[in-house]
């Protein structure tokens, strides 16, 4: 794994990747069984780091971050422990790149502490609220196996070439690690559509932040429906665009790589800096 590492965050001994040198960016991944910072972000890092300092986080309950048993994985945890991360590790306001659930906790983390965020890609977010998707059933609803990850792939992606057995036996073996099981199932347990609406912030605290927002959205997401997401928060997002592709699924990081890593950096190079 690319320049890994381990620090400690307010008591949790947390997992990342770091690469690169200039404006920070945050990388948060998404919230599917066995994912990780690297799983998420291989493909991204070394195009990013060529003008950004990258850090790429595992959050609390994914990946190789330490899972503490009285931990309550939500929100609230996920935010603190990012807006911590920022404090102890980078040391400066970031640009942040969200996926999926990585972007509703952009958005949070955006809303309490304004002074730490430059500008904001939020690809796939599940920042509002929508009707639970048989894609997003099958992820939250995992049981560990090949088979079943295979599957989550196919889910995960338009075209079935991203669906490798490579992928899969890496996300199968992280999903196994001792512990990661009992902690995803508590986390995203029924009544699932609860857990979903829990993520999203109300539309008149969306409505209050001014950061340059870019969307980015598969047309084809079968996990997270871009009309009731990314097109309403286009609505409600004072300074923000949107950028849709076509045969695309929920992975525009990898299914569109190197379009969505030239996006970032044409977003985040223009106008005014943020001040490091």
């Amino acid at each position: 794994m690319d320049n890994s590492k381990y620090i400690d965050v307010n008591g949790i001994s947390t997992h990342y990747h770091e690469s690169g040198q200039g404006e920070a960016v945050l990388l948060i991944h998404g919230s599917g069984p066995g994912v990780t910072a690297w799983a998420n972000w291989r493909l991204i890092i070394p195009e990013l780091s060529e003008n950004f300092h990258v850090f790429a986080p595992d959050i609390v309950g994914f990946g190789y971050t330490e899972r503490h048993e009285n931990v309550e994985f939500g929100v609230e945890t996920w935010t603190n422990h990012l807006i911590h991360f920022i404090e102890e590790v980078v040391q400066s306001r970031v640009h942040i790149i969200g996926n999926s659930l990585g972007g509703a906790l952009a958005l949070q983390i955006a809303n309490k502490r304004p002074d730490l965020v430059g500008k904001m890609v939020l690809m796939g977010a599940a920042a509002l609220p929508f009707q639970m998707t048989y894609g997003l059933d099958k992820v939250w609803g995992y049981e560990p196996s090949i088979e079943n990850m295979k599957k989550l792939l196919e889910i995960f992606a338009y075209s079935q070439e991203f669906a490798t057995d490579e992928l899969a036996e890496l996300r199968y073996q992280a999903s196994i690690q001792p512990g990661l099981q009992e902690a995803f199932s508590k986390m995203f347990a029924e009544p699932r559509q609860e857990k979903l609406n829990q993520l999203a912030l109300p539309e008149e605290e969306i409505k209050k932040i001014e950061n340059d927002v870019l969307m980015v959205h598969g047309r084809d997401d079968l996990v997270i429906p871009y009309k009731e997401t990314s097109l309403r928060l286009l609505d409600l997002l004072p300074n923000s665009e949107l950028h849709l592709f076509s045969k695309c699924g929920h992975w525009t990081q990898i299914e569109k790589k190197d379009e969505f890593a030239q996006l970032c950096k044409n977003f985040f190079l223009r106008k005014t800096p943020i001040n490091v």
